[in-house]
C-alpha cells in the first residue's frame, strides 16, 4: 500500500475532507489532485486542509489544452497554465499533469507545435515555483480535441526536446496499453529519467462509453502487472495512481467502491 494513490477523481462524489477521511481510514497513503474538488476551497485552503492531513499530494490535475486556431485564446490557455501551476504550488503538489490539447480545426502537427509553444512559455515559471510538468499521451481516440499528443513515443519526443529536469512524462495505462512499442518507450523514459507518473486502471469489455466508463484493475483487457513490471524495470519507483472515470461507479456506494479498488490493488501488486 506505500505505492498507492488515488485520484481524487476516481471518487467525484466526496468532498476533499471526506475524502482524505476515507482515504486515510483505508490505510491509503496519497492523494492526486482534480481541480473540481477544491472548488469552494480555493487551493490556498485547500492545501492547508491537505497540509493537516497524513495524505501525500502526488500531483494536480489537469491543465494544456494549449492548441488553438485563436492567438487570443491561446494566451488565455498560458494564462490558465500559469495558475494551475501556482495552484499546484499552493497544494503542496509537486507535479502539474498536462493534457495538451487539440484543434480539429487545424492540422495535428499546427497542434503539435502550439503544444510546444505553450509548454516553452510556461517551463519558466514551473521552475521557478517547483512544479514539474508531466505530458501525458492520450489514447488516438482523443486526437480531435483533448491531445495531438497520442504515443509514449510522442510525449517522450516532446519531453527530450526540452532537454529539462522539470519535464518529463505521465504514462497512464488506459491510453497506452494497446501501443506495439511501449515496453521499448517505458524503459526509454526510464534511461532518460523521464517518467514523473504512472496511471493505472483498466478498460471495460465491452466499453459503453470511451471517456466515462473506466474500469477497476484486474476487470478488463489491460495487463496492468505487465506494465507495472515494465515501468519498475525502467527504475520507476513512484506512487501507483489509481485513475478511474465512471459514471457506474460514481453512481454506486464510494465505500464500497474504495473497498473494491484497494482489493484490486492488492491482488495485483501483492508479490511486489
Amino acid at each position: 500500500m506505500d505505492r498507492l494513490c488515488i485520484h481524487s477523481i476516481t471518487n467525484k462524489p466526496w468532498s476533499l475532507e471526506t475524502l482524505i477521511e476515507k482515504y486515510i481510514e483505508s490505510n491509503i497513503p496519497a492523494v492526486t489532485i482534480w481541480e473540481d474538488v477544491i472548488e469552494g476551497h480555493g487551493a490556498r485552503q485547500a492545501g492547508d486542509i491537505l497540509e493537516k492531513s497524513e495524505l501525500k499530494v502526488v500531483s494536480y490535475c489537469r491543465a494544456g489544452f494549449f492548441p488553438d486556431i485563436d492567438a487570443v485564446k491561446r494566451q488565455e490557455t498560458i494564462s490558465r497554465n500559469k495558475r494551475m501551476l501556482e495552484e499546484a504550488s499552493l497544494l503542496g503538489a509537486p507535479l502539474l499533469v498536462l493534457v495538451c490539447g487539440a484543434d480539429p480545426g487545424q492540422s495535428l502537427q499546427q497542434s503539435r507545435d502550439q503544444i510546444k509553444s505553450g509548454i516553452e512559455a510556461i517551463l519558466p515559471f514551473a521552475e521557478n515555483l517547483g512544479v514539474k510538468l508531466a505530458i501525458e499521451p492520450l489514447h488516438p481516440m482523443y486526437a480531435d480535441t483533448r491531445s495531438a499528443i497520442n504515443t509514449l513515443a510522442n510525449a517522450n519526443d516532446l519531453a527530450e526536446s526540452f532537454d529539462s529536469e522539470w519535464i518529463g512524462v505521465a504514462v497512464d495505462v488506459y491510453h497506452v496499453w494497446w501501443d506495439p512499442e511501449l515496453k521499448t518507450q517505458i524503459l526509454r523514459c526510464g534511461r532518460n529519467g523521464n517518467i514523473l507518473a504512472f496511471h493505472i486502471c483498466d478498460w471495460n469489455v465491452p466499453t459503453e462509453d470511451l471517456l466515462l466508463d473506466r474500469e477497476i484493475m484486474g476487470k478488463g483487457c489491460i495487463p496492468v502487472k505487465q506494465i507495472s513490471k515494465w515501468m519498475d524495470e525502467a527504475g520507476f519507483t513512484g506512487y501507483r495512481e489509481v485513475e478511474i472515470f465512471s459514471n457506474r461507479y460514481w453512481a454506486q456506494d464510494q465505500d464500497v467502491f474504495l473497498r473494491e479498488i484497494v482489493t484490486a490493488y492488492h491482488k495485483i501488486y501483492s508479490i511486489n
